[in-house]
């Protein structure tokens, strides 16, 4: 059986579809990807999936599922590469991939990721230090 490759580029994880994906890689996939989440801290996972020439209902879901699993793990999950034709059978198949954010490559899809990192760090619930004192109104 063969393996998608899994690399890591700084806090992300980047997995190129160069294959047909059978039952059997589909499922490979979702637990070596889990796994490298988990053993490498990423908070973001890159599929690349330029290679496809066709996404049928059966890749739509596995793409789902990755994402739904990397979300768990705290990680965004951008999918990049989408061929015109591709995103046109995705929606003739009623494929709406939640959860999933599309990037036209790889390139936008680390800039995607490092935005929404730097938004949860922006966020009002984090901060150092103590709350600052209430201001009297006048």
């Amino acid at each position: 059986m063969e393996r998608v490759p899994i690399l890591k580029i700084g806090d992300i994880l980047l997995v190129s579809i160069q294959l047909d994906m059978s039952d059997q890689t589909a499922v490979a996939l979702q637990e070596d990807l889990a796994e490298r989440i988990v053993a490498t801290g990423c908070h973001g996972v890159i599929i690349d999936i330029t290679a496809l020439d066709i996404v049928d209902s059966f890749v739509g879901r596995m793409l789902s599922t990755i994402a739904s699993i990397s979300r768990v793990l705290d990680a965004e999950t951008v999918v990049v590469g989408m061929r015109p034709a591709v995103a046109i059978t995705l929606v003739e198949l009623g494929l709406s991939l939640n959860g999933i954010r599309t990037a036209l490559n790889v390139e936008r899809g680390m800039e995607l990721i490092a935005a929404d990192r730097a938004d949860d760090f922006d966020d009002d619930d984090f901060h150092d230090g103590p709350d600052p004192e209430p201001t009297a109104s006048s």
